[in-house]
């Protein structure tokens, strides 16, 4: 997550703490009692404040727009294969990079998989222009049976797209639950090939 994301992320939590500090410390009455503060004698901790604000908060604190493509209208101002390093973040220990909300998801399912035992390795992520233009030469067009999308257009160069490795455990895993993480499958003949869908992650897009 980048410093503006970090901010965003502080500012959300302390307005829900103070959202929560309003309702917790409306009085309340029971016959043959005396009036207390419903968080009790202090009006509850801040401790338990920031847990509550904290758990309530998006992960990404932040919601996005997208153009009739679907592509987020923050990277389209970069144009494809231009995105700067300030907009992209590393997954988790490794060398890759994609759109931050992106980058997020890739690591939390990573990790997810783990604790069910499954690997899952990357070979690539963000791709910028020159490359794209390096892999058409090298492997073809897709549209004319190779693997490479016209350069300019891969889903690789928004930073919305990996290519990963796995094994047939892993890659069954996968199949099973990367939509839950906003990831799917959005090249027919290549297996390792992910695309992130952001609309399809509850919460991250301005309706």
């Amino acid at each position: 997550m980048g410093i503006e994301g970090v901010n965003s992320r502080i500012a959300s939590i302390q307005s829900r703490i103070i959202a929560l500090q309003t309702q917790k410390t409306e009085p309340t009455t029971t016959p043959g009692q005396q009036t207390t503060p419903a968080g009790g004698a202090g009006g509850g901790d801040f401790a338990s404040y920031l847990s509550q604000a904290v758990s309530q908060t998006p992960g990404s604190g932040r919601t996005y727009s997208l153009d009739a493509k679907g592509i987020p209208t923050e990277l389209t101002a970069y144009g494809n294969g231009k995105i700067p390093a300030t907009a992209l973040e590393q997954v988790g220990d490794t060398r890759h990079k994609l759109w931050a909300p992106a980058a997020e998801k890739l690591t939390q399912m990573i990790a997810d998989a783990k604790k069910d035992g499954v690997t899952i390795g990357i070979t690539d992520s963000y791709r910028p222009y020159a490359e794209q233009v390096d892999l058409a030469k090298r492997k073809g067009l897709y549209s004319q049976g190779g693997l490479a999308a016209k350069p300019g257009t891969s889903e690789h160069g928004w930073g919305m797209a990996t290519d990963l490795d796995l094994n047939s455990k892993a890659l069954s895993w996968v199949r099973q639950n990367a939509d839950k993480y906003g990831f799917y499958n959005t090249a027919s003949r290549e297996s390792w090939h992910w695309g992130f869908k952001p609309e399809k992650v509850p919460g991250l897009v301005t309706s």
